[in-house]
């Protein structure tokens, strides 16, 4: 079982706490899709999620491959994220 998974966190989600469970469906969903794909590396690779005023900022301690930063966008894409193309990475 691997038990350091990234930080979760959200501007002003002490007091709407539903931008923390949308980061938690994001992160379920790149983690699927990413275990689809048989990518065992990636959840290695997170240190941080965060939603800045609706965009996702991913925190990565390796730099990504175009797949790896294709699982959020696709996640906070579709409906269980924001919907939107908002998607930054940090390295």
């Amino acid at each position: 079982m691997f038990l350091d998974h990234p930080t979760i966190s959200a501007t002003n989600g002490d007091v709407e706490p539903d931008r923390i469970e949308r980061l938690e469906r994001v992160y379920g969903y790149a983690m699927a899709l990413a275990d689809s794909a048989g990518n065992a590396r990636f959840v290695e690779k997170l240190t941080q999620l965060h939603d800045h005023k609706g965009t996702l900022i991913v925190f990565w301690n390796e730099v990504p491959d175009a797949l790896e930063r294709g699982y959020f966008a696709r996640a906070w894409a579709s409906k269980v994220g924001d919907g939107t193309e908002n998607v930054e990475h940090e390295c």
